[in-house]
């Protein structure tokens, strides 16, 4: 089946008007200024801030 009418090239470009990729937001690292994604640790030298505190579950020995 084919459609009924033709699709222009404006409403087809409407359409896709918010498949656009959004850029990523990069912040800086404070000890040695690497860019690294937000609340993540730095991939040059690793540092995580120190006031974030992880609470881990026990381990059970057996």
């Amino acid at each position: 089946m084919l459609p009924a009418k033709k699709t222009s090239k404006t409403r087809t470009r409407t359409r896709r008007s918010h498949h656009a990729l959004k850029p990523t937001n990069y912040s800086y690292c404070p000890h040695c200024g690497q860019a690294k994604l937000p609340h993540a640790a730095c991939g040059k030298c690793g540092y995580v801030n120190p006031k974030i505190t992880l609470k881990m579950g026990q381990e059970s020995e057996e």
